[in-house]
């Protein structure tokens, strides 16, 4: 996440998450161990083993720093209560231009907040679509910027609470 905004989670997405950061944190040493064995293996310009040692501690602490901040700005265990209104954390239905059989139905909330099992489409709320969709209600149109530059209407056919 580039801005810091509050996230919508569920208790057991915040708890699954929170689970994920303390495994690596926890496996931090273990990473340095590594990286210290194969630093010791001679040549580091031809140590494949500390390259990837080294490669791997920088992916872990990139996904620490954006598990520390999604967590840190986390709003858990609201969901919204209202019905009609799009608010982070609704499943929307929506219909694109003005065509009305040209439906979609998808999550406003990060791609953390919806289960493994859940093969639902997820909008983030700071994204150009579900920024649009914000506290939009039944039967309104918006419209927001598509990336070649042009823009695009979209209606609010239905707003419900996310259920997970």
């Amino acid at each position: 996440m580039t801005d810091t905004q509050e996230t919508w989670l569920t208790q057991e997405s915040y708890d699954r998450l929170k689970a994920e950061l303390d495994g690596l944190v926890a496996n931090r040493p273990v990473i340095a161990a590594e990286i210290n064995e194969r630093r010791e293996e001679g040549d580091l310009k031809e140590n494949g083993g500390y390259h990837a040692a080294r490669e791997e501690q920088g992916q872990q602490e990139a996904r620490i720093r954006q598990l520390q901040e999604l967590l840190g700005n986390a709003n858990v265990g609201v969901a919204p209560t209202k019905s009609g209104v799009a608010l982070p954390g609704s499943v929307v239905e929506v219909y694109y231009g003005d065509d009305e059989s040209d439906t979609e139905k998808f999550l406003i909330a990060t791609r953390e907040e919806a289960s493994a099992e859940d093969e639902m489409q997820i909008y983030s709320p700071s994204s150009p679509l579900g920024g649009a969709l914000i506290d939009a209600k039944a039967g309104e149109t918006r419209e927001y910027l598509v990336p070649s530059g042009r823009t695009m209407k979209v209606t609010l056919l239905s707003a419900e609470p996310y259920k997970g």
